[in-house]
């Protein structure tokens, strides 16, 4: 086919790690193979053989073992490898094919000079902040929050808060006093991590004001911790002690608390555009057996690989990203703005890093498009084998981008998932190819599925994602949700014992999927339903503009409703009617007529989370009549004024006889 970008090599099962366990399994299980799909089709049915399988494999440092592998396969509440006890930050740090001296944790950034850690180093980081979070009294079951952002230390915290057995939880510093407290509030930690500011690009941002009043918002904190990462000379906050004081020497020994399979490792949260965030908490052995096979076996990484991924704390791809070491991949990490000097500075990272598997999201590759960026000319890329993209839906023209100017050989690996499973559930793997602007595959051991209206599983047809297997990595459960009645409502009310995403997927016959956007922000005129990223990927594929959000406002007496357009142009452009009219033609064309907006309004900016995603629901919300406070959580925003454009149009449309639509 014309739109396959990259082929495997012939010799795939014999350079990738996904063909050693193909072999394993042959070998082990006497179980073969011909081709992916009979592996994701077995992987989805005996889910038993399947996750012990992953179990074996990686051989997994368990301090008592499994009496079974799933004990109960209905959802919610499946009861994975009970019996079983282990621990995350033990089988993190065993970082197989690492000598203790090879560099583990790069780190780069725009506050301070770069930091390397070596295997050795990183274990005897652990060992002491450890040890210094027992002196705190710090044991199983404690929550321990760090608001800090992608530097080692905050990495070092999670895998020595984890070896004792007590929570881990992360928000990114950028985010505000208001959205910090509404996540912990919740879960009420003991002792806080916190950073005194940070910069940003060449802008110092203060946040000890921040950290002030997250303590007092917090009246279970019994100790903080203070990094001096802004000004390493300033004084710590009054009743704080130092991050270096916390880790000062002591002779304990590094231990690992045994903790069972579901024991929770940590506690992640939804974007919170909408009410309290749900607090989501992911077990210990879930995510380590889902990130053994999805960094392993799909992202192909090992010993010989440094893996990067641009994020912050506050989003689950770091979870993610520092599960690295636990097959062997080093992790690069970075801390600061993306986007400074200029949008090369990621590339040269890589570059300087020796990245060999670089990590992003859809909107950034986008961006590099519309500069007219060519990363290979201005960065030595030659390292680079494999580009992650997530966050939102990758169209076709970013993939052609990135084989014409970053690589040709590299596999791009577009792939979706979620802070609710902390993985991607669809992807790539290196046994199969990649075609412009899909989805390679659904990932092992997830059982992925498009559902129509009528709840009938179909090929080729847009459909509600959903999940009808269990996942190891699924939540442990929602914290202070006793009887799990939040956690069925968000994901099994509308299909009962069926995971239910909230995205429309089309899966077509080769298992490749499309993910077009999210299905309670569907566009549906006229009985054609259309998921949002298509739309916004012809709208923005004119110069012109540089991002947009569309809304359909249903007509409760069952017309076509509204679709109102909103663009960000371009720097000193303005809307006229020529620009509308063409914005129009290139909808029709492209899309069909009903889906032409009713009306194209300019904004200065797009309402985004700290995750970079676009606030289509709150923004709907407002221009039907909701208040900005109760349509949105401002402080798990990038920038919270650009609600304000929004507001002030609702409420010019209803002094002007815009009906409020039900």
């Amino acid at each position: 086919m014309t739109d396959v970008l990259w082929t495997p090599p012939a010799d795939v099962r014999e350079r990738s790690r996904i063909g050693t366990y193909l072999s394993w399994l042959r070998e082990h299980r006497g179980l073969d193979f011909a081709d992916y799909d009979e592996l994701w089709r077995w992987s989805v049915t005996d889910l038993d053989a399947f996750w012990r399988s992953i179990w074996d494999h990686f051989e997994v440092i368990a301090h008592t073992p499994p009496t079974a592998t799933l004990a109960d396969r209905g959802m919610p509440g499946a009861r994975w490898f009970p019996g079983a006890t282990l621990n995350y930050a033990e089988n993190v740090l065993r970082m197989p094919g690492r000598a203790d001296d090879d560099p583990v944790v790069i780190a780069h950034g725009q506050t301070r000079e770069p930091v390397t850690l070596t295997a050795a180093d990183l274990r005897e980081q652990v060992r002491r902040v450890a040890a210094g979070l027992r002196r705190l009294g710090v044991t199983a079951g404690d929550r321990v929050a760090a608001y800090a952002p992608n530097i080692p230390e905050t990495y070092v915290l999670l895998l020595a808060t984890s070896s004792i057995g007590a929570i881990f939880s992360s928000c990114a510093p950028e985010f505000g006093t208001r959205s910090v407290t509404d996540r912990w509030q919740q879960i009420e930690p003991k002792v806080l991590v916190a950073v005194d500011g940070y910069r940003y690009g060449d802008k110092p941002v203060d946040r000890r004001g921040e950290v002030a009043a997250i303590r007092a918002a917090l009246p279970s904190l019994e100790h903080t911790v203070g990094i001096a990462y802004l000004d390493p000379a300033g004084e710590q906050p009054a009743g704080a002690i130092s991050w270096n004081e916390l880790a000062a020497d002591t002779e304990e020994p590094l231990t690992f608390t045994p903790v069972p399979f579901d024991h929770p490792l940590y506690v992640l949260y939804s974007s919170g555009t909408t009410g309290l965030p749900k607090p989501i908490v992911h077990g210990h052995g879930g995510i380590l057996l889902e990130h053994l096979k999805m960094l392993a076996l799909h992202h192909d990484l090992g010993p010989a690989d440094r893996f990067f991924w641009f994020t912050t704390t506050g989003w689950m791809m770091w979870n993610f990203l520092v599960s690295g070491p636990a097959v062997g991949a080093a992790i690069v990490l970075f801390d600061g703005n993306p986007g400074h000097p200029d949008l090369g500075a990621l590339w040269r990272l890589a570059e300087r890093t020796g990245t060999t598997y670089f990590g992003t999201s859809a909107p950034f590759l986008l961006a590099c498009r519309k500069a007219g960026l060519v990363p290979k000319e201005i960065a030595d890329l030659s390292a680079l084998r494999g580009l992650g993209s997530t966050g939102a839906p990758l169209p076709a023209e970013g993939f052609t981008w990135v084989y014409a100017t970053v690589g040709d050989t590299l596999q791009l690996q577009s792939l979706s998932g979620g802070t609710d499973v902390c993985t991607g559930f669809v992807g790539g793997v290196p046994l199969l190819p990649v075609h412009a602007g899909r989805i390679t595959c659904r990932a092992l051991g997830a059982k992925v599925e498009a559902r129509s209206g009528d709840g009938t599983p179909v090929i080729g047809e847009l459909g509600e994602l959903v999940i009808t297997e269990p996942m190891p990595s699924m939540p442990v459960g929602f914290w202070n949700d006793p009887d799990g009645t939040r956690y069925r409502e968000a994901y099994f009310d509308h299909y009962p014992g069926v995971w239910r995403h909230g995205d429309w997927i089309t899966i077509d016959e080769r298992g490749g999927c499309v993910i077009t956007g999210r299905s309670d922000a569907t566009l549906n005129r006229g009985g054609v339903r259309l998921g949002t990223a298509e739309f916004y990927s012809v709208v923005e594929g004119l110069d012109e503009v540089v991002d947009s959000v569309v809304v359909h406002l249903e007509d409760d007496e069952g017309g076509t409703g509204e679709l109102l357009l909103f663009v960000v142009l371009a720097e000193g452009l303005e809307l006229d009617d020529a620009l509308r009219a063409r914005i129009c033609r290139e909808l029709r064309t492209a899309l069909s007529p009903r889906h032409v907006p009713d009306e194209i309004h300019q904004v200065r900016a797009v309402p985004r989370t700290l995750s970079a995603k676009k606030l289509e629901v709150p923004v709907k919300k407002i221009l039907t009549g909701t208040p900005v406070d109760s349509a949105a959580a401002k402080g798990a925003l990038a920038n919270p004024e650009s609600l304000a454009a929004f507001a002030s149009f609702a409420q010019r449309r209803s002094t002007e006889g815009h009906p409020t639509p039900a």
